[in-house]
């Protein structure tokens, strides 16, 4: 079978920032040096570069999780360009497709099926979708968005006068134009490029699936630390519509914390989450499956088995239950018609499904246990 048309373009780009950012910045580090007002205009213009892509393109264009102001519009699309990862048009319209055909190695642009090369960059180097380099037509809310097309028609001039112009004004500023190009230029974008790579590559292939094995998406914490949340992607993949990845306090998600502070500020709104009972059935729903395929191990299966689904059929119910409550209780909470004993009544009623939700969580784990331990 022959093989698509190289693109030149990538493959010099990858190759040379690569070399420089591998050879040329220790090289220079070793024979000049650099200071602390270096690496903190590294860090800085890779965050806006990383938060851009997490936040822009693809949590706010590609998923339409938030609605973003049009100065944080304006923001991200300035940031996307000084990433130089296309225009948010293209890579969004890239991002649908890999979601509705995900693993699909003939429709999903960047199939994790094909192996880590493939997925990571071997993806860019080749023309496999030529075909359809300009056929928007899975995106058209962002056909109708000034600021997206504004971004797209003159996105080769954003992106020379980002990646030249910030770290040459910062360099001149400094006073080392050629340390700071090197550093806050070239090393932090072949960073920003990669860590972004890292999420089509590594994370679909690192990590573990809580929600899902319909996809070859993994959720993992250390990739979350190197892309500002996005490393959550076993969840992601199922619930690609909510504004957060890390769905708990302590997950490592700060481009969630900032969506959520901007609409405390008016900067975004309409912030769109799962409904709490999804992500716990899904989760539930996961267990019994894994458990269930643990059991076929053991001589005393049926027995076992028997009580997981109990438990299982068990738990999920207290979980609709519970939630049906729950938001009853915070309906009746901000109706202020409402007597008070009624509101006392259904609070009761909350907190006694709670109790009990707890123990069924805790016996529902408490059996898992029991069948690791006994496969």
């Amino acid at each position: 079978m022959k093989k698509p048309k190289l693109i030149w373009t990538n493959i010099l780009l990858f190759s040379i920032t690569s070399l420089v950012a591998v050879i040329g910045v220790p090289l220079y580090g070793y024979l000049v040096g650099y200071d602390k007002y270096h690496w903190i205009a590294t860090i800085l213009c890779l965050g806006y570069c990383g938060i851009s892509i997490t936040a822009g393109y693809h949590r706010m264009w590609s998923h339409k999780a938030y609605e973003g102001h049009a100065i944080v519009r304006v923001i991200w699309a300035i940031g996307g360009a000084f990433a130089l990862q296309n225009s948010a048009l293209h890579w969004a319209s890239d991002h649908r497709i890999h979601h509705r055909h995900v693993d699909d190695n003939d429709k999903d642009p960047y199939s994790a099926k094909r192996g880590f090369w493939f997925s990571h960059i071997g993806w860019m180097l080749r023309e496999y979708q030529a075909h359809r380099y300009d056929n928007y037509d899975n995106v058209p809310d962002m056909l109708r968005d000034p600021i997206v097309m504004w971004q797209h028609r003159h996105y080769l001039t954003l992106a020379l006068i980002t990646n030249l112009g910030i770290p040459l004004l910062i360099g001149i500023i400094h006073g080392d134009v050629i340390g700071m190009l090197l550093t806050a230029g070239v090393l932090r974008l072949v960073i920003s490029h990669h860590a972004t790579f890292f999420i089509n590559s590594l994370a679909h292939i690192w990590g573990n699936q809580p929600y899902t094995d319909q996809n070859t998406a993994r959720d993992n914490g250390f990739l979350a630390f190197l892309t500002y949340g996005e490393g959550y992607h076993n969840f992601h993949h199922l619930f690609q519509f909510d504004y957060r990845n890390g769905i708990r306090w302590w997950h490592f998600d700060p481009t969630k914390w900032l969506i959520k502070s901007m609409s405390w500020v008016g900067l975004a709104k309409n912030l769109r989450r799962c409904d709490d009972i999804r992500i716990e059935k899904a989760k539930a729903a996961r267990l019994f499956e894994i458990s269930s395929k643990k059991l076929t191990q053991l001589p005393d299966k049926e027995e076992l088995l028997q009580r997981l689904k109990d438990e299982y059929e068990n738990y999920t119910a207290h979980l609709s239950e519970f939630y049906t409550v729950k938001k009853q209780w915070l309906e009746v909470k901000k109706d202020e018609l409402v007597k008070n004993y009624e509101k006392t009544k259904v609070m009761q009623q909350y907190m006694e499904l709670k109790r009990r939700l707890q123990e069924e969580r805790e016996n529902w784990r408490l059996l898992h246990q029991q069948i690791q331990v006994a496969a």
